[in-house]
């Protein structure tokens, strides 16, 4: 035998979750609020390690992209010179 809720029973409980999502916006939206010059604060640095390490990861890339076709140049054939051009150009610019 299943036991069935009632339809109130079940509003009540929709309402109480309701309630509970509504009390946690509120928490963080007030914690953040009070606390703006905190946030500010950390968005800054947030975005200036994420610029360097983009940079860094970035640089990292393309050194191991030019030493890895460095290594491909002395291949025989039409595709050693395609890889020497290649290194070339991206060390000329």
């Amino acid at each position: 035998m299943k036991l069935r809720k009632s339809k109130k029973q079940q509003q009540k409980l929709e309402n109480k979750d309701q309630a509970v999502e509504k009390s946690l916006r509120e928490d963080m939206f007030q914690d953040y609020y009070q606390h703006r010059g905190r946030v500010y604060r950390m968005n800054f640095f947030r975005g200036l390690f994420f610029g360097l390490g983009s940079l860094l990861g970035g640089t990292i890339v393309v050194a191991l992209v030019v030493a890895l076709l460095s290594y491909l140049v002395q291949i025989p054939g039409g595709l050693g010179d395609f890889f020497k051009w290649i290194v070339d150009t991206i060390q000329n610019r």
